[in-house]
């Protein structure tokens, strides 16, 4: 729970922090840190290569600079260290796609107030049939996870295990990685077939061809093909309501042998569901698009995988930026 005391600077301050939220946006959206580069160049170079008009960039670059984001010396802009690391698309720790992938909810989260008093989703899952907004969500999850990967695989043991099912993967980040982390380990991604194109081309990018496969299905209404001795579901459960993420949790248990493992990664709320802030916005973030999403608390997860079997049920003590964490439990059969 935020115990930090409120004052006026403080309450005006989250009201119009969207401005500097659409500053960045914008700077993302338009390219401004990829065409600067590791160039130093004028207000009016960088309007000539956006095709833009002088003035509206200019005014662009300063609030840029005045964020911290761009340097500027002697009329000319240039990128901070910070932003050739993430900012710049050629960057392998780019985060521009998930940077877009906020700018698309922002139209929904200002109806917020509709979603509070309808009780129902304001946008449509139908936005995701965009190839771009699809893009922009999968390598944003991507990458989101690419950051996160290693030091979560690190703290999980899965030396005994042969084969992992990755349900509703993605483009396969943990997947990737448990592999690199695991060198016997084989995996298979399960997700909608819309995904197949970008998972392929990732698991290639890192030569997993030969030990990570895709499976393609509805995990909430069809069901999962082969065994595996460990299930890896991340950030799936939020999407649904309790009985679906019952369902798919019944689904990922009913296809691990005797002694198998589930994993479920998600952000996780205090049992009295007042906390941490991050996944409390988050559970408004599901209500304006989908059914019945929501962000779950750690007793909510363990009773849904106790109610499916699962014993020896234990929360990871893996801390991560945004308070997402790890339930571990096996199966008994």
């Amino acid at each position: 729970m935020n115990t930090e005391e409120w004052n006026p600077s403080k309450l005006l301050g989250i009201s119009g922090s969207y401005w500097a939220t659409c500053a960045l946006h914008s700077g993302v959206k338009l390219g401004v840190f990829t065409v600067i580069g590791d160039q130093s160049l004028t207000g009016q170079k960088i309007a000539d290569k956006l095709s833009s008009d002088d003035r509206g960039v200019i005014m662009l670059l300063n609030a840029l600079s005045a964020m911290g984001l761009l340097i500027k010396k002697n009329e000319c802009f240039l990128n901070s260290d910070f932003s050739k690391s993430y900012l710049v698309k050629e960057s392998p720790q780019y985060l521009g796609y998930i940077i877009m992938h906020h700018h698309h909810l922002m139209a929904s989260w200002n109806e917020l107030d509709k979603g509070v008093k309808t009780g129902k989703a304001v946008r449509s899952r139908a936005s995701y049939d965009n190839a771009e907004v699809r893009e922009n969500f999968l390598m944003g999850m991507f990458n989101l996870a690419s950051n996160l990967a290693p030091q979560i695989v690190g703290k999980i043991d899965l030396l005994e295990k042969k084969h992992l099912l990755d349900l509703g993967g993605g483009p396969g980040t943990y997947a990737i990685h448990f592999c690199l982390n695991n060198p016997s380990l084989l995996a298979t991604i399960y997700d909608q077939n819309t995904t197949r194109p970008f998972a392929e081309e990732t698991v290639a990018k890192f030569g997993l061809s030969d030990r990570i496969d895709f499976q393609a299905g509805d995990y909430v209404n069809k069901d999962i093909s082969g065994t595996y001795d460990v299930a890896w579901l991340s950030h799936i459960l939020h999407a649904e309501g309790p009985q679906d993420a019952q369902k798919i949790i019944q689904k990922a248990v009913s296809v691990l042998k005797p002694e198998g493992m589930i994993l479920i990664h998600e952000f996780i709320l205090n049992n009295d569901m007042n906390g941490p802030m991050f996944p409390a916005l988050f559970s408004l973030n599901m209500l304006l698009g989908t059914q019945n999403g929501q962000s779950y608390s750690e007793k909510q997860i363990m009773d849904m995988l106790a109610a499916a079997g699962v014993e020896k049920l234990r929360r990871l003590p893996i801390q991560t930026p945004n308070d997402s964490g790890v339930i571990q439990g096996i199966v008994k059969k």
